[in-house]
């Protein structure tokens, strides 16, 4: 009777140990579509932190870039996985276990998962995250389409640090994912960045991220108009900006990203607003929170007006191509 009992937690035990085994399955294959400025850092954080048994395959419009990134991964002194380059989104996805896009706007992202998604993409559980910033309602299309063609899960993984976070690997990720899936999510996402904030359900990132940078795009041009109404009271820089980072006006825009010369000294604002965070991406960040609110029928009253700001900052030659925060210039601030 005892042997029988033994034989039979043994048999449980087994059972169980292949269950964990299959569901713990780690993940060894990645295709990365999408090597922009953001991309091309990412890509090659998460390269470099996985074991040289894996594998990244690249893929990105721009072959150039794929080639150059591709050698510098090949010729580095830190190892990392093996690299290959693919021809085409779908060779990126075919044997891939995760992958991983970064693209411009929900036209991209829709394209590129059309793309994927053909009847000649082999049947696979694989993962997808999305690390783009779009719309909610675009994501959440894109992942009925996984999820109809049986080819895994499509989750949402936008993030917040810019270039200088991409290329130091301090990136924050909001992801937007099933609860049991994040924890193994996490371990990608955080060989590419420092900390993923798990938001909920599919679309909940990026619902998260806009909501965030929409409250941004507002409090810079408040800070913006703050820092000139100030300074042409007669109020130093420096000393007006202490007080509102002590005081009930303090922001990331006034702290962080002042938009006045010499007040931050890492600022953009120092550097003839260059590197940071690009108006033109301020301006798409800030419609898309402006098209998801309406969706959620969330009522908005300066969006728009937010938007036409960032819209009319953008075709001033002074203003074009450089941080959001030059909207200080834009409003005619002392420089």
């Amino acid at each position: 009777m005892r042997v029988h009992a033994v034989a039979a937690v043994r048999s449980i035990f087994r059972a169980q140990r292949r269950a964990f085994s299959a569901t713990s399955r780690r993940w060894e294959s990645y295709g990365f579509i999408g090597l922009g400025q953001m991309g091309y850092q990412m890509a090659k954080n998460l390269q470099a932190k996985l074991p040289p048994s894996d594998l990244v395959k690249l893929f990105d419009i721009n072959g150039e870039a794929v080639k150059r990134l591709a050698e510098e991964m090949r010729t580095s002194q830190t190892g990392g996985a093996a690299v290959e380059v693919a021809r085409d989104v779908g060779d990126a996805a075919k044997e891939s276990d995760v992958v991983i896009t970064v693209l411009p706007e929900p036209s991209h992202v829709k394209s590129v998962y059309r793309e994927i998604l053909s009847p000649n993409l082999p049947r696979k559980d694989r993962v997808y995250i999305d690390c783009s910033t779009i719309d909610p309602s675009s994501s959440r299309e894109v992942a009925s389409w996984v999820a109809d063609a049986n080819q895994g899960q499509f989750v949402d993984a936008p993030m917040s640090g810019g270039v200088v976070g991409a290329t130091a690997g301090t990136l924050t990720f909001m992801l937007g994912a099933p609860d049991a899936l994040a924890p193994k999510l996490e371990l990608i996402l955080l060989r590419m960045g420092r900390r993923v904030l798990h938001c909920g359900a599919q679309g909940n990132g990026l619902s998260a991220k806009l909501a965030n940078n929409y409250l941004l795009a507002i409090n810079n041009i408040a800070t913006a108009e703050a820092m000139n109404l100030g300074i042409r009271w007669g109020l130093d820089p420096k000393t007006l900006a202490n007080v509102i980072n002590v005081s009930t006006g303090r922001c990331w825009p006034s702290e962080v990203n002042n938009p006045v010369k010499g007040v931050v000294e890492s600022a953009p604002a120092n550097r003839d607003y260059s590197g940071g965070f690009g108006i033109g991406l301020m301006k798409k960040d800030l419609k898309l929170a402006i098209v998801a609110a309406k969706e959620a029928e969330a009522k908005l009253e300066l969006g728009d007006r937010a938007r036409q700001v960032y819209e009319d900052a953008e075709k001033v030659d002074a203003c074009k191509g450089r941080d959001f925060s030059v909207i200080y210039r834009f409003l005619g601030g002392k420089e």
